[in-house]
């Protein structure tokens, strides 16, 4: 039986991780697997992980993490912002990999007819720590306290004045795709970033909620008809239901934290037909 799948945050620049992703193979020929972001930071590491990927499951679907949208000193193509994300979209598409500005894929196995859609909404700084009332304060509360996403250093939000200005852009233009679909579409929404708040909660750093996500989109998975919602980027794999809807992090991380629990990463994360635990 051939099932949709998930998996992100595979970070394959840790070799420990590139040879997990050598060694994955699908559990059937018809499988689906959607990658939902940081994969490297290195074009050419992102590149080979989706190839390779793609070679193997019957359909790859891929949206982007922070990590993917860095600008590193070591990367021969230093494109940085909109024009780092437009590459990445013509690779893909030339390895015939789904990405947020394809028409969305729709899974007719098992658990289907569902449309795949792959989104890449970015953060607004809105999920900000107790006693910030504004960017600025949650800003500066992270900075008092040690706690701030390299995002600052490297995710440049080229032409956008700032990365929330992106983030209401991908918004905005999110929006407009998702009303195009019929009334009544089942969806997976996939986002690297969670689109609720809650997973945040469980944070070691709180300060760190703010680069994690949306406020403006806490109430998509309702609006837009899903069945699931994919996420990644916390590194702390579960699920987290929210008005009937399992919101399910299939994040690998790195290897001093999948090493906590296991000899080795965990695989993709079936998402339909829905596990168990999952199926409501």
């Amino acid at each position: 039986m051939s099932g949709l799948y998930a998996i992100s945050d595979l970070h394959v620049a840790f070799p420990d991780n590139r040879a997990f992703v050598e060694g994955l193979r699908p559990e059937s020929g018809g499988d689906w697997l959607i990658v939902a972001g940081d994969v490297a930071e290195r074009f050419d590491d992102v590149e080979w992980t989706l190839r390779t990927l793609a070679g193997r499951f019957g359909k790859v679907i891929w949206t982007p993490g922070n990590h993917e949208l860095w600008t590193v000193k070591d990367d021969p193509v230093a494109l940085r912002g909109e024009a780092r994300y437009r590459r990445l979209v013509d690779m893909c598409r030339g390895l015939g990999v789904a990405t947020p500005e394809d028409p969305f894929p729709v899974w007719t196995g098992d658990g289907g007819p569902v449309t795949v859609a792959p989104l890449f909404v970015l953060y607004d700084y809105t999920f900000r720590p107790d006693g910030a009332s504004t960017k600025k304060e949650a800003l500066e509360i992270a900075h008092e306290a040690g706690v701030v996403c390299t995002d600052e250093i490297y995710l440049h939000p080229d032409p956008h004045p700032t990365r929330d200005a992106w983030c209401d852009a991908r918004i905005a233009y999110t929006e407009r795709r998702m009303a195009e679909l019929e009334p009544g579409t089942r969806t997976v929404l996939v986002n690297h970033w969670p689109l609720i708040r809650e997973p945040t909660r469980v944070l070691w750093y709180p300060e760190f909620a703010q680069w994690c996500g949306s406020e403006r989109t806490a109430d998509w998975h309702v609006r837009f008809g899903a069945v699931s919602v994919v996420y990644g980027h916390l590194h702390i794999p579960r699920t987290i239901w929210a008005d009937g809807v399992p919101h399910v992090e299939v994040s690998v991380g790195y290897p001093r934290e999948w090493r906590r629990h296991r000899e080795t990463p965990p695989g993709p994360r079936r998402v339909l037909p829905p596990p168990a635990e999952d199926a409501g």
